[in-house]
């Protein structure tokens, strides 16, 4: 048996201890963003572990720990000279900034639901049966609410509904939107919020995440413009919408076929269906990168074991690609699809009946 190469497995090495402590950091940012750590420096001041212990009202020798990983991590910035602490302007957006477009401490509770969630996942993989989204631990729901958000904030209103033909002028003039698996409504309430005179509706099957997006609708002043009420994606209500939107859900789907009819049947005459999913090429091999490597992973934690508990099981993934969900939107009786915009992290369609 030959011995393995000592440079490959040097390099190798380096990768593995890089990704532990990626791994064992993850632990530390739900602590700092739980506990309020990075909101109390978000003001850029530099501090001491004392500094921050008086402002936080947590232990400083806890606090003093925290940081030196979290410098070490590149997540707060550390000055030898005067030994204190920051965050930069980058850190601030990335940790504190809770409503920003750049803020993803939230991604880290997802990331945390995959490791609660393992010996589900393990015994799946024995059986071949699924795991719904409402068997994960409930950070699963927040976190993923916390991750994509900051996305739709950025590009939702500017970039995504005017890039659908038509659709931005009826909504400012006033239409009908369904938002269907809105889980706890970011991206609902987005969109009420910038179109004043149109009417939203939000389905999704968890009651809870329901419950949640009610109360975030009346936190944000725009509850009396928006339904939110527990459907799922082939049983909501068929009230001519003008544009339903599929927020990253439909791969999540054990039958995106069905629910595609669905929405056909749902739509007004001109109605358009906007589906927003991961980003992915259609390729294996053109999805080996960082952000293919985020989704493969969640796809095999979370959106895979969510298809294979429902009815029909198709199991698309995160990275099902174009090409796999033009299939799926044309086997559902829609004739035009296209892709309207993409980001780094999300591809967005277009379909009409």
């Amino acid at each position: 048996m030959k011995t393995a190469d000592p440079d490959k497995m040097n390099a190798l090495l380096g990768k593995l201890v890089g990704d532990l402590g990626a791994a064992a950091s993850a632990a530390l940012v739900l602590l700092g963003d739980r506990l309020g750590i990075y909101k109390a420096m978000a003001d850029g001041k530099a501090v001491t572990p004392q500094d921050l212990a008086d402002k936080t009202g947590l232990n400083e020798r806890y606090l003093r720990e925290w940081l030196s990983a979290q410098a070490a991590a590149g997540y707060v910035e550390y000055n030898p000279k005067s030994r204190k602490f920051k965050l930069s302007r980058e850190q601030k957006a990335a940790f504190a900034d809770e409503g920003g477009q750049g803020f993803f401490a939230g991604a880290f509770e997802v990331a945390q639901a995959m490791w609660l969630d393992e010996p589900k996942i393990a015994e799946a993989f024995k059986s071949g049966k699924g795991v719904g989204w409402h068997e994960h631990s409930t950070c699963l729901f927040r976190g993923t609410e916390r991750f994509f958000r900051p996305g739709y904030n950025a590009h939702l209103v500017t970039q995504w509904i005017p890039a659908l033909k038509g659709v931005k002028d009826k909504l400012e003039r006033g239409a009908k939107v369904a938002d269907v698996g809105c889980g706890h409504g970011a991206s609902t309430i987005l969109m009420a919020l910038a179109f004043p005179k149109s009417s939203f509706y939000g389905y999704d099957y968890h009651g809870p995440s329901i419950a949640r997006a009610k109360q975030l609708a009346k936190d944000a002043g725009v509850s009396k413009r928006i339904k939110f009420e527990q459907a799922s994606a082939k049983e909501y209500p068929a009230l001519g919408y003008d544009l339903v939107a599929f927020f990253d859900c439909l791969h999540d789907m054990g039958d995106p076929v069905g629910a595609g009819e669905h929405v056909r049947k749902s739509l007004a005459d001109g109605g358009a269906w906007m589906i927003v999913e991961p980003y992915a090429n259609d390729d294996l091999k053109d999805n080996l990168n960082p952000i293919g490597r985020v989704y493969y992973a969640a796809s095999t934690m979370i959106c895979t074991p969510a298809s294979l508990s429902q009815e029909v099981g198709m199991g698309l993934g995160a990275q099902a690609g174009e090409a796999r969900l033009k299939k799926v939107v044309k086997q559902a009786g829609f004739s035009k699809f296209r892709r309207a915009a993409e980001t780094p992290f999300n591809l967005v369609f277009e379909a009409r009946a």
